[in-house]
């Protein structure tokens, strides 16, 4: 039997689960802050995610678990991306190479966490987006602040997501200039 020569593990569906977070901007003034959540309980600051609902697309469930985590609704930011997905104009042969496209809304970065033996993974896709004006309440576990970018890196507890914010400050600055990161 053949083997194939990249690694490759399966998992079966009650070994992986699949979340969605934001990087949530409030652009409304002249300095971008974004959206941390403080969890008290753990006094840990976090960025706002959560698990995506069966039959839910990945951007129904960023924009769900943003409101109920923080009660701020958002709307993704289309980006200019280097990804290797095909566009759908593409046709089916074409390479699989990064490639710039404009005006995407997708992830611009999956974790994938090793939650151990008996869990298997749990698949974090990663989104930018910005506040949309309205507010509710939120779950009342977290404590949501709008916090000066270079401060927000500085405040998240865990190094991942202090890697995920700077990920996505740098796209937003080269947004700015009309460039993809």
């Amino acid at each position: 039997m053949a083997e194939f020569w990249w690694k490759s593990t399966l998992y079966s569906s009650d070994r992986f689960v699949e979340a969605c977070g934001a990087i949530v901007f409030d652009l409304s003034g002249n300095q971008n802050k974004v959206c941390l959540l403080y969890h008290a309980k753990s006094d840990e600051w976090l960025l706002p995610k959560g698990r995506r609902n069966c039959n839910e697309t990945r951007q129904a469930a960023v924009c769900r678990e943003v409101r109920e985590e923080s009660g701020y609704g958002i709307s993704l930011r289309p980006l200019t991306l280097v990804t290797r997905a095909p566009s759908e104009n593409e046709p089916a042969n074409v390479g699989d190479i990064p490639r710039v496209y404009n005006d995407v809304v997708e992830p611009f970065m999956l974790d994938v966490r090793d939650l151990g033996s008996e869990k298997g993974v749990k698949l974090v896709w990663w989104f930018i987006a910005q506040l949309d004006g309205t507010c509710g309440e939120g779950e009342a576990q977290f404590k949501p602040s709008f916090i000066k970018c270079d401060r927000a890196v500085e405040r998240l507890t865990f190094q991942k997501d202090r890697d995920v914010l700077l990920r996505a400050m740098a796209l937003m600055e080269c947004q700015g200039r009309g460039v993809a990161a």
